[in-house]
């Protein structure tokens, strides 16, 4: 099966996470997308994170009901923090029945040389970029292809933001995680 993997922080995941996983799957081969719950992002500070395994049934939450889309906690079990080339070197093993792809944003990819064994992982996997603006991708390799999704410009800092200062974020976020992240006060401190 051809899995595309979604890294990300998701926190909290929103609806613009959504859209981009469901484009994703729409416009290209692929026949699910994995939602990877990342404990620590290496290159983000851990700080403002909801602890993660709230993070994870938050994005249980928003997908439960979508059968292209799935939710994995592989970096639960991996050290940290988490290098996307460990965590697909361990997945490879684990599943070398499935062939795995990345997701990134365009803004992920004008990093790329900052993480680990980066040329490793463009030379071995199949990269999926959605276009974000002010950050194009030029010329891109054989095995990077751009994918057009609608972006909204809805990001996890201006989520946690509205609920700090007592704003609605319904529409932002789908029903189920709102009204978990409200019954339990997440992001309130």
């Amino acid at each position: 099966m051809k899995i595309g993997l979604y890294f990300g922080s998701f926190n909290p995941i929103h609806i613009g996470h959504l859209i981009i996983a469901s484009a994703i799957k729409n416009k290209t081969d692929l026949q699910k997308i994995w939602l990877v719950v990342s404990p620590h992002n290496p290159l983000k500070p851990s700080k403002s994170l909801l602890n993660e395994f709230n993070r994870l049934h938050l994005v249980k939450l928003a997908v439960e009901d979508d059968e292209n889309l799935e939710v994995s906690d592989i970096e639960f079990k991996l050290p940290r923090p988490s290098y996307t080339i460990d965590t697909l070197t361990y997945l490879k093993e684990k599943y070398p029945q499935h062939e795995f792809s990345i997701i990134m944003g365009s803004d992920s990819f004008q990093n790329i040389t900052k993480w680990k064994n980066y040329e490793l992982l463009l030379n071995n996997y199949q990269v999926y970029i959605y276009q974000r603006p002010n950050f194009p991708v030029e010329n891109p390799a054989e095995n990077i292809t751009i994918v057009n999704a609608p972006l909204l410009e809805i990001s996890a800092t201006q989520v946690r933001l509205l609920i700090k200062n007592n704003k609605s974020i319904r529409y932002l976020v789908p029903e189920k995680v709102r009204e978990e992240i409200e019954q339990n006060r997440y992001y309130k401190s």
